[in-house]
């Protein structure tokens, strides 16, 4: 069973931990890369709770409306990428929207609260495998730019030092520069 509440208390802890947000971008990133979301319903669901990190795994609980169980061969190309996929049906509790007196608890003025049947998909998600994504993510975006820069790639000249110049004196100011400043004698 599963509280409103403490999945809304988890997301907003999501947006206050930068650390955990970085680690649910490449959970989510393993998703896109093994092309989870072309299998039915798994674009709709979401978070229930997690990342909880571990020592080799990420776990992460999504939930879907009973009626839209997500595909389970997405489950299955998760299994073969090394992760543990676990399904279980289970109930959210939900306030119910106030239409009339019947939808209030009695003696409050707060909805009467309703188990709503979902699907909750658990994830055991190998951190090597979503760090290796990362990786992979990071040089494909590196490769990219160079590409997208041609001027990156070439060589740009390097000018050597004024004092290298031929025909330069040594202690002349380059061309435009005011000449140095002469040396003060001591005062004694």
């Amino acid at each position: 069973m599963h509280d409103i509440l403490d999945i809304i208390k988890n997301v907003q802890g999501l947006y206050e931990n930068n650390s955990s947000l970085a680690i649910l971008k490449d959970f989510e990133r393993v998703f896109d890369v093994l092309d989870l979301y072309a299998y039915k319903n798994w674009e709709e669901g979401e978070i229930a709770y997690g990342p909880k990190v571990d020592r080799h795994w990420i776990t992460v609980g999504i939930m879907w409306p009973k009626d839209k169980m997500p595909d389970p061969n997405g489950g299955k190309r998760l299994i073969d990428a090394g992760c543990k996929v676990m399904y279980q049906k289970s109930h959210v509790i939900e306030p119910r929207k106030i239409k009339s007196e019947n939808d209030l608890r009695p003696g409050t003025k707060k909805g009467k609260l309703d188990h709503k049947p979902i699907w909750i998909v658990e994830i055991h998600m190998p951190k090597k495998l979503a760090f290796d994504m990362y990786k992979g993510y990071m040089d494909k975006m590196k490769n990219e730019n160079q590409a997208e820069d041609p001027q990156q790639q070439q060589a740009v000249p390097q000018t050597p030092p004024p004092a290298a110049m031929p025909g330069a004196m040594p202690g002349a100011a380059p061309a435009g520069m005011p000449p140095p400043a002469a040396p003060v004698p001591p005062v004694g």
